[in-house]
């Protein structure tokens, strides 16, 4: 390839954020911190978490977070917040390792709750495999953080009991993460209700917690996610 054409090929995808490459590896969105994504099969395109101006929060396998390219703690994290300017209608995005305890990605949630975001955006891998050099928009999945629940919603607690999958229950029934998608939508046509509170073991793995997340949005069912429990 002729030298020039290929610099100026990285630089685009460097732009663009994230460059094909195949589930769970190693991405970068616009300026930031690598880490390994949790595969989704149900998450959006999240375009806007490409701009220059995105707030896009890192959580790192051990727990360490950045708020862009600086590192924060969660105290200095809700500061920063505070001193920087935003727009009112953009989203968080949270990119977090998929290796990193849900606790650490739960306390960015409750940051944003406290910012008054009404949602945030976690940021995942997708099984797609585009061709060599093909620009992939980010994706993710939407959560609520700062809205209330109708009594109706199904409650559904993640449970580490040490097994490589998590323990589930549905409304206090044990349901396999396998079939997870469809039993909520067998649910969903006898309820007034479409959501559902996600109460997560904190000691869980982030790619454990986002695979039931992406069942829920696949069973089209809005994610509210409350405090952990660990």
């Amino acid at each position: 390839m002729n030298r020039s054409l290929e610099v100026c090929l990285i630089g685009l995808c460097l732009i663009a954020g994230v460059v094909a490459v195949g589930p769970g590896a190693a991405q970068t969105l616009q300026k930031g911190v690598s880490v390994v994504m949790a595969p989704t099969t149900n998450a959006i395109p999240m375009s806007e978490a490409d701009n220059e101006s995105a707030w896009i929060v890192t959580v790192v396998r051990d727990g360490t977070l950045y708020f862009g390219t600086d590192q924060v703690t969660v105290a200095r994290l809700e500061e920063k917040m505070k001193v920087t300017p935003r727009n009112r209608q953009a989203k968080l995005y949270i990119k977090a390792d998929a290796r990193a305890h849900f606790a650490d990605v739960e306390r960015v949630l409750q940051v944003g709750k406290a910012m008054l975001f009404e949602s945030a955006v976690l940021l995942t891998s997708q099984p797609e495999q585009p061709a060599p050099g093909k620009i992939v928009p980010p994706k993710g999945l939407e959560v609520l953080v700062g809205a209330t629940h109708p009594a109706e919603a199904i409650i559904l607690q993640v449970l580490n009991h040490g097994e490589p999958k998590p323990t589930v229950l549905v409304d206090n029934a044990d349901v396999s993460i396998d079939v997870l998608q469809n039993t909520l939508g067998r649910m969903l046509r006898n309820r007034h209700s479409d959501v559902v509170v996600l109460k997560a073991d904190g000691s869980l793995a982030f790619a454990q917690v986002a695979r039931v997340i992406d069942a829920c949005r696949g069973a089209g069912v809005k994610v509210v996610v409350e405090k952990p429990e660990v």
